[in-house]
């Protein structure tokens, strides 16, 4: 899957919200600038990083921490099953 255009990349948020990490857009924008989220092992503070297949997220969320791999590109926000298509789960208790 390719988002609108056929760019190779995609804003974080937009991603993140795809894959139901959060109900809305805004609520994922907020995790990342509050350091929840790490992209490449590098800390982020921007919702508008730029997301490519193949890129490694770190997810600091409820007390756990998850490790993603992006799979995929969102074309758009579809069921729980299409988003866990965007990413394969690296984390320990996904093993």
């Amino acid at each position: 899957m390719q988002p609108e255009g056929g760019a190779d990349w995609q804003r974080l948020d937009l991603w993140l919200w795809c894959a139901r990490l959060a109900k809305t857009r805004a609520e994922c924008a907020r995790l990342v600038a509050a350091g929840a989220v790490r992209l490449n092992r590098q800390p982020t503070d921007k919702a508008h990083a730029r997301l490519r297949v193949g890129d490694v997220l770190t997810l600091a969320l409820h007390g756990r921490v998850r490790v993603w791999r992006v799979l995929a590109l969102a074309t758009r926000r579809g069921p729980p099953a299409e988003a866990r298509g965007l990413y394969e789960d690296l984390s320990e208790e996904a093993r």
